[in-house]
């Protein structure tokens, strides 16, 4: 590590994939158990937002820059995020979760700007651009190729100016898997990926008053809103996407039943894209956490999307449900060793095993260091069932949910 390696930037500029080596203030507004590690998760990026702090200090020898992003480099010799028990080997050239979710958050500050950009060419009534999605869509796959869990994870987090955006990023992540789960061909996956990428497209037509709104929608807003999707397929006239793109933006709120909208097609009648991105797109927009509501938990979520009859092609959520596990990434869930922990990635042999990241113990009542667990690598630990945070203490949600959660040792 050299001394130029280390360097002073605002709490706002931290992004997922950077090495923390300490706040700039009062040590006891850290709200983390230590100051030494890779932010790898949501959850940790959104503690160090919300501490209170103006300034810290990272290494970039270690992490990733500020940008422009610098390439990625090795984190050999670094101290460990977290402890791992079992983990599987690695293939030769394969990447481990935590080089994957430093890729992934590069790759989510690359398609920010972008769908960022294109949204606003839209805005003023251009055309919109959209050979650039295609780079990005390829490199979207990749990445969920080698670790989904990474990209849908970090994607999940969102802040009140960029929703829009990376609810895009969001969805064709899923999308991508999705269409892998369902054995598409390569072509039919970008398909997918770019479907999820641009079937918001139609939102730049929304006045951002109505869009940005802190609380529930009047009818009136809602039935603007509703318009989106006819909106995006005529912004796409001449983007250079195929039809099944254009459909996919004009027919992701349609349903089975016929009760969805633009034009209230039903079962079969709804293409196949659109009924892939009419899951995605519903999943994580009801887990995101919005200005107006908190996001469900991701397997409550699920639950739900199960019970709505009629609103779903089965079939695609099926697909969908193998996806994102029993155990959805981003769960709350209780452990065999009486510990709670949040899902961090699904393991394809068992979807009862994911690998997961404890954080606190039920027993003692107290936070503990956080700790990766590889539940496919062990038969001592294993989740017993989701936990409902609406049934924990008090005390223990304000330490989950409100930044808290290491200030105790």
């Amino acid at each position: 590590m050299a001394a130029n390696d280390i360097k002073k930037i605002s709490v706002s500029e931290l992004r997922l994939g950077m090495y923390l080596v300490g706040f700039d203030g009062n040590w006891l507004s850290n709200p983390f158990w230590t100051s030494r590690f890779l932010l790898a998760s949501a959850d940790e990026l959104r503690q160090a937002r919300a501490s209170g702090l103006a300034e810290c200090w990272i290494d970039t020898s270690l992490g990733a820059d500020v940008a422009p992003v610098a390439p990625a480099r090795s984190t050999a010799g670094a101290a460990p995020v977290a402890k791992r028990r079992r983990a599987p080997p690695q293939a030769a050239g394969a990447l481990s979760m935590e080089e994957e979710l430093q890729n992934a958050a590069r790759l989510c500050q690359t398609a920010r700007a972008s769908i960022f950009s294109m949204f606003s060419q839209a805005r003023l009534g251009k055309i919109a651009d959209t050979h650039f999605c295609s780079a990005l869509v390829d490199d979207i796959v990749r990445s969920v190729e080698r670790h989904p869990g990474a990209l849908i994870s970090l994607s999940r987090l969102k802040y009140e100016d960029d929703y829009t955006y990376m609810h895009s990023v969001a969805v064709c992540a899923l999308m991508v898997a999705l269409a892998k789960a369902m054995k598409l061909s390569d072509p039919d996956m970008r398909e997918a990926g770019l479907s999820g990428l641009l079937h918001d497209i139609g939102k730049a037509r929304i006045p951002l008053e109505i869009l940005n709104k802190p609380s529930s929608l009047s009818d009136d807003e809602f039935a603007t809103v509703k318009r989106h999707p006819e909106h995006g397929f005529e912004a796409l006239r001449h983007g250079g996407v195929s039809d099944s793109v254009r459909e996919a933006c004009l027919h992701h709120h349609e349903r089975m039943d016929g009760a969805g909208y633009p034009h209230r097609q039903a079962g079969k009648a709804i293409s196949l894209m659109a009924r892939m991105t009419a899951v995605c797109d519903v999943y994580d927009a009801i887990t995101s956490d919005r200005p107006y509501k908190r996001g469900w938990d991701p397997a409550d979520a699920l639950s739900k999307m199960i019970s709505w009859k009629g609103h779903f092609d089965p079939t695609v959520l099926s697909a969908f449900i193998e996806v994102v596990g029993i155990y959805p990434t981003g769960s709350l869930v209780r452990l065999k060793s009486e510990k709670l922990a949040v899902v961090v990635e699904q393991n394809k042999q068992s979807y009862t095993r994911p690998t997961v990241r404890a954080f606190y113990c039920i027993a003692s009542t107290r936070a503990i260091p956080a700790e990766l667990i590889d539940l496919s690598g062990t038969e001592e630990d294993c989740v017993v069932g989701s936990e409902d945070r609406e049934r924990l203490p008090t005390a223990v949600i304000e330490k989950l949910w409100a930044g808290e959660l290491y200030r105790e040792r």
